[in-house]
């Protein structure tokens, strides 16, 4: 009995070696690679560029307050379409009490001296009446009294523009801000109760709307300096705004920076075009897009997937079949590429096939 366990187990031993063996040299057989075949094609490419950026409007006015003081009300919001002279806001004047008293001042000077060169004119006149003084002396008179009256009209007009922002003579209200373009309201930056401050020789003012005409837009982008060269006025543009799907737009290249500016390390310049605007899509201010430039366009040309393509140095090649899966290098000279397909001008034809190195 004991004999025959052992004989039992040295079976067992062995025949775990054998399976183990037999295991190991099928696994070192390795089964042979089989390539994919494919040929060429006849296709329409277009080489293009991209370039990044936004749509704004061609011209976007700021409009500002002439004089200082708190806005009152708001006439528009943002969206509002708006024609010249319409009202924005109207403001509420906070004068300045130094130059108030000083234009008081001034009125109650002028009109004093009016009061008195207007006693001395009724005596005058009086006497030119009765031959008593020469015309000459008469005129003289006039002139100064007409100057006295003139005088009051200023400082009364000074007084007023202060105190309300418009004289009654001219009739014109510095304090309403009106429009002085047509066009949409993009934005009001400030609300009713917002201080303001006038616009001048020595300040930029507040600004409080932004009105722009909307149906004259122009995409604003930069493009990297190794395609920069590649691109010329008038050139097509096709836009695709990220915010609007399944749409696209065509703009014409009408400006390429002469100068580039540093970005994250690489150099690009800024291009501009003018966009063909659909009217059944709104495009809004500040959309981001991108924009494809078309440089080339060749129609139904011999292409090959551009991932089949062996690169070595300045030389290109593709591996064509001389038999059952066997293989050799042959150069082909290429044109241009969309970055998925690649024109092929010599070294294959439609009929020629090569190894498919792309899944």
């Amino acid at each position: 009995m004991k004999k025959f366990s052992l004989i039992l187990i040295g079976l067992l031993i062995l025949g775990t070696f054998a399976g183990t063996a037999i295991f190991l040299y099928q696994k070192s057989q390795e089964k042979p690679v089989i390539f994919d075949i494919s040929q060429a094609f006849k296709i329409d490419i277009i080489e293009k560029t991209v370039a990044t950026g936004k749509i704004i409007p061609r011209k976007e006015i700021e409009i500002k307050p002439q004089v200082s003081g708190v806005i009152e009300t708001l006439f528009v919001e943002a969206g509002d379409l708006v024609k010249k002279d319409d009202l924005i806001a109207r403001i509420e004047l906070i004068p300045d009490m130094q130059h108030l008293n000083r234009a008081e001042s001034d009125l109650q000077k002028a009109e004093l001296s009016l009061e008195n060169t207007r006693i001395e004119y009724e005596r005058q006149r009086k006497l030119f009446r009765e031959k008593l003084i020469s015309e000459t002396v008469y005129n003289k008179i006039l002139l100064d009294y007409q100057l006295r009256q003139e005088a009051v009209r200023t400082a009364q007009n000074n007084v007023d523009l202060i105190k309300e922002g418009a004289s009654k003579e001219s009739g014109k209200i510095a304090n309403l801000v009106r429009s002085t373009v047509e066009g949409m309201v993009l934005d009001v930056p400030v609300k009713e109760g917002t201080f303001v401050t006038e616009t001048n020789t020595f300040n930029r003012g507040t600004t409080i709307a932004n009105v722009a005409n909307m149906q004259d837009l122009i995409f604003e982008g930069l493009l990297d300096e190794s395609e920069i060269g590649k691109v010329k006025l008038g050139m097509e543009l096709i836009l695709k705004v990220g915010a609007i799907e399944d749409e696209y737009f065509k703009a014409t290249l009408e400006y390429i920076s002469p100068k580039g500016e540093e970005d994250q390390g690489t150099i690009k310049f800024e291009i501009r075009a003018s966009i063909d605007i659909k009217e059944s899509v709104f495009l809004r201010a500040g959309y981001s897009a991108n924009a494809d430039i078309v440089l080339e366009k060749k129609e139904q040309v011999l292409a090959i997937n551009e991932g089949d393509l062996i690169v070595e140095g300045e030389n290109t090649f593709v591996e064509i079949e001389i038999g059952d899966q066997e293989f050799e290098k042959r150069a082909v000279t290429v044109g241009i590429s969309d970055g998925i397909n690649i024109e092929i001008l010599d070294g294959i034809d439609l009929n020629t096939k090569y190894k498919k190195l792309v899944k």
